[in-house]
């Protein structure tokens, strides 16, 4: 079982770019990794043209995307078509990012990626809808797990990633619907008497019934 904060298997696969080994190829970026059930289906097609259209998000978040699917090089490759045709991009344009072949689901059964109630015509599991997050030292941050018949929200996997990014070299920790801009939360580590030189910009403690002062908001950091 992979944990939080554990080293992510490296591998090796072939690709729509060719073949990758995963670590090598993400060098010193960040990483997503996401599988689809299927090839030439809707809700796949929706998720990869909107992060065609939200590449450059993830690129100035130094984040690289890949994507896996149990079909065939031959068949990702047919449906880029698609994906771009629908995103509203040229046609002639190469497809900016990889998509796994994983027809046996060796790689998405090592990483739980399948979904147990969606089956193919040969009776086979789909991969589920699996979100997992990278860190440029190589650590599992992150993951979701949908089911094949709900598509994903990439503006939320942006909104994580901003979260992670920033509390990574912040005292902080982001509060329910936090975007980047918001007030941020003191992490409850930091003692009352280091609050200043942590905070110069100020700390405003939220009064609550149980008199304790854990609810401290201060200003985004400016990173």
């Amino acid at each position: 079982m992979l944990f939080l904060g554990d080293v992510f298997p490296n591998f090796t696969a072939n690709t729509t770019a060719g073949e990758i080994n995963f670590h090598e190829w993400l060098g010193s970026s960040w990483g997503i990794l996401f599988s689809h059930p299927s090839d030439f289906t809707p809700v796949c097609t929706t998720e990869l043209a909107k992060l065609l259209n939200l590449l450059p998000e993830f690129e100035k978040r130094n984040v690289k995307v890949i994507g896996l699917s149990c079909d065939s090089i031959s068949s990702h490759i047919e449906w880029c078509k698609d994906i771009k045709s629908y995103a509203g991009c040229n046609e002639d344009e190469k497809f900016p990012y990889p998509i796994i072949e994983d027809q046996d689901r060796s790689l998405a059964k090592s990483l739980g990626m399948v979904d147990k109630d969606e089956l193919d015509q040969k009776g086979m599991p789909l991969t589920a809808r699996a979100v997992f997050i990278v860190d440029v030292n190589k650590k599992f941050r992150l993951s979701l797990l949908y089911p094949a018949t709900t598509g994903r929200n990439f503006d939320e996997i942006l909104r994580v990633i901003d979260s992670l990014q920033l509390t990574d070299k912040a005292k902080v920790a982001t509060p329910v619907n936090w975007k980047m801009g918001d007030d941020c939360m003191v992490l409850p580590t930091i003692p009352q008497d280091q609050v200043t030189k942590f905070f110069p910009k100020g700390v405003t403690v939220v009064p609550l019934p149980s008199g304790k002062n854990y609810l401290r908001k201060t200003e985004c950091p400016k990173l």
